[in-house]
């Protein structure tokens, strides 16, 4: 089947779970595609190994087709993190910019390091003696909350604005650094070049610093031209051009295209949108925005979860995967309770905010889009390829959770908003 004609399917697919999940589960709609994706799966997995069906069989050999990785990571993810920014608070961000900042820094660098050495040490009492830099590798994909999953929820549940700024600011900002330093990585892992201080620090400099100047650069070529010009439909017009263009260009001159994004949509949103759009387009800006962001949701979830379809499934690998649910949640736990300790010196927080941010930092499409870059056939553990076992156990945890976490961090963000209330 034509890869175009298939994502359109799927589209329409992702849009019909989404209507009947209005009137049948009524869990948050990203969560409701994703589980509903992964029955499909499952289903077409038992109609393929135990009924020989040509039509679950096609559509199989249609989705191996498609490239994951190429999809996500340089096509929707520009438009998917360009969305989210519009839609930040300029005035809340500076509020909270040095929280954002040291948990987009830190943390994701902390929970890499301690993810990285646990995998290593639990991975080696089990039986599977990885390299360091290769759990490390695993430690830098799986650290990034994934702004996509993370937004979706927050906006829904109403959180409190204190929180759902951190969240929110956290999540768009360490998804590009999260990127730097599996690139980094990457390049380590791969290249056989010895590691160093100056060349680990240039690679992850040119690449984050590289992509917020370039998003800047990008922002005021956008707003120079949207405040000179007298046409509502070229003014939108502009704007879809920094998330294609403009990303396309960030990959090929080597700098952070997801950087670019966050800084470029953060600069349209508070700046231009206020300046150089009249209040018809400013409500146009704002509705199509939220448009594409909502069919570009509908679609990844779903491509996740028939992401089960095409992996080599095992017991072994699905119990490795479990094994790492918790390493990740405590990694994450200790990267966001390190640094409140120094917060909590110069502001009083909500309680429940450490909570709120451990659990509610989802993983989703984009650690599954690092994971599916791994080369084949490079590394092979206890007969397994590196590849394929970095792959299953990130689906376990990516799936965990969009499904668990996302659907049980209601009751928290709701205890919040009550003491918030009460206070």
């Amino acid at each position: 089947m034509n890869a175009w004609y298939f994502l359109c399917f799927l589209s329409a697919v992702s849009v019909f779970i989404a209507f009947a999940n209005q009137y049948l589960l009524r869990l948050q709609t990203t969560i409701a595609i994703t589980t509903g994706s992964v029955a499909m799966s499952l289903l077409l997995m038992a109609l393929i190994k135990f009924g020989g069906n040509d039509l679950a069989a096609s559509i199989s050999e249609a989705f191996q087709g498609l490239n994951f990785n190429l999809l996500l990571l340089k096509g929707m993810l520009g438009f998917l993190l360009f969305a989210g920014a519009l839609e930040i608070d300029l005035h809340l961000l500076r509020q909270q910019r040095w929280e954002i900042t040291i948990m987009a820094l830190f943390s994701t660098l902390l929970s890499t390091v301690l993810i990285g050495y646990a995998s290593f040490w639990v991975l080696g009492l089990l039986g599977w003696n990885l390299p360091l830099i290769y759990c490390m590798l695993f430690g830098a994909l799986i650290s990034p909350t994934d702004p996509i999953a993370v937004l979706a929820i927050i906006k829904k549940m109403n959180a409190p604005e204190k929180i759902s700024v951190q969240v929110e600011g956290e999540s768009l900002f360490n998804d590009g650094v999260g990127l730097v330093v599996f690139t980094t990585i990457f390049a380590l892992a791969f290249s056989g070049a010895e590691p160093t201080f100056s060349g680990v620090a240039e690679l992850f400099l040119v690449d984050a610093v590289g992509g917020i100047v370039f998003g800047a650069v990008l922002a005021f070529v956008a707003h120079w031209c949207i405040c000179r010009s007298n046409d509502s439909s070229i003014e939108l017009l502009i704007t879809l051009c920094i998330p294609s263009a403009g990303y396309a260009l960030a990959n090929v001159i080597d700098v952070s295209g997801p950087l670019a994004m966050v800084v470029s949509g953060i600069v349209i949103g508070n700046i231009t949108r206020t300046v150089g759009f009249s209040e018809h387009s400013q409500f146009t800006l704002s509705h199509f925005w939220h448009t594409v962001d909502a069919f570009l949701n509908a679609l990844l979830f779903l491509l996740i979860g028939l992401m089960l379809v095409i992996l080599p499934v095992s017991w072994t690998e699905i119990g490795l995967g479990l094994v790492m649910i918790p390493l990740v949640l405590l990694a994450r736990f200790a990267s966001v309770a390190v640094p409140y300790i120094g917060f909590k010196r110069f502001r009083t927080y909500d309680a429940h905010a450490i909570k709120i941010l451990t659990w509610g930092g989802l993983r989703g499409g984009l650690a599954l889009a690092m994971a599916a870059s791994i080369p084949k056939e490079v590394l092979f553990v206890n007969g397994v390829d590196y590849h394929t076992l970095l792959l299953m156990m990130t689906y376990v945890v990516v799936i965990f959770s969009i499904v668990v976490q996302g659907s049980t961090i209601a009751p928290l963000i709701k205890r919040s908003i009550e003491a918030q209330k009460s206070a």
